[in-house]
């Protein structure tokens, strides 16, 4: 696909330079999309979503501290979802942007969680990928063993091969092409000649080393998700996800009961957003934010 985006900027409070990529769109009116990735991915995670919804809708997505092109933090304690959900506001704030709809794939998600609890008046619509406010310790044990490690390859081939090896189970019907494609989203060529994984493995010991949650207020999630209960609301979950229960998916609907559920087959943590039951999901999800933003 041609490059539509444009790479900008901004900065946390304490001073790190952090990027995002900006696809133009929605000049009649629509609320920008704020895409936020999961804990090892970048921007790059979104360019399927982002190429396929502008330019009806501007999409943003930026790249948390030590992941992509933005800066690695000297105090890996700031890697967590809170620091993050800051370091959002301050490029809501610099775009000046006052209303979104925000898509959240796992720590994204919980990302779009805690800015709900902020002031969830704000965000027009949410798609909540494979998260909630409960998070399955199977599912966080598989991060743990896997996160932060500082593997390297020689060839996209083996990058393809060796995430295959580990997430095969999450998506079992996934080809060459597509593993392939996998790595390119989520490593990258170094100036060595080497293909390594594009974030800091500092984030893996931030991982293990804080609460459920990836150092997200677990306690407070709870209240944080029904904040959400008069926005639109959809969450898309795998099949197969070891990291979302489908108990939660229950106490979520229960708790929010507009909230619209939709489950990819044959694919655990974390679905793409660009498979037939994701697409229709997000699609139907911003036709009910058009309705309400035009009523």
């Amino acid at each position: 696909m041609d490059q539509r985006f444009t790479d900008g900027f901004w900065h946390s409070a304490d001073g790190l330079k952090l990027h995002y990529r900006d696809y133009p769109g929605g000049e009649d009116g629509r609320p920008p999309i704020l895409c936020m990735h999961g804990l090892t991915r970048n921007a790059r995670d979104f360019s399927g979503v982002a190429e396929r919804l502008s330019p009806q809708w501007r999409v943003i997505a930026p790249e948390m501290r030590g992941r992509g092109e933005s800066d690695y933090a000297d105090d890996a304690g700031t890697y967590n979802p809170v620091q993050y959900a800051d370091d959002v506001e301050l490029l809501l704030k610099e775009l000046e942007i006052d209303r979104f709809v925000a898509i959240g794939t796992s720590l994204g998600g919980l990302m779009t969680i805690l800015l709900a609890d902020r002031d969830a008046r704000r965000i027009a619509g949410a798609v909540l990928n494979d998260i909630g406010p409960v998070i399955d310790e199977g599912g966080l044990d598989k991060i743990r063993s896997y996160v932060g490690q500082g593997r390297s390859f020689p060839t996209w081939m083996h990058a393809a091969r060796a995430l295959e090896e580990v997430h095969h189970d999450a998506h079992p019907t996934f080809g060459l092409d597509q593993w392939l494609e996998a790595a390119k989203r989520v490593m990258v060529l170094g100036q060595n000649g080497r293909i390594s994984f594009d974030y800091d493995m500092a984030v893996g010991d931030a991982f293990r080393e804080a609460d459920e949650g990836g150092g997200a207020p677990a306690a407070d999630l709870w209240t944080a998700f029904e904040a959400l209960k008069d926005t639109p609301l959809t969450l898309v979950r795998g099949a197969l996800s070891n990291l979302l229960s489908e108990e939660t998916v229950q106490q979520m609907q229960a708790r929010v009961n507009g909230m619209e559920t939709a489950t990819v087959p044959a694919t655990g943590h974390a679905p793409t957003l660009e498979e037939p039951e994701a697409v229709t999901a997000i699609d139907a999800l911003l036709a009910r934010v058009r309705s309400r933003e035009t009523a």
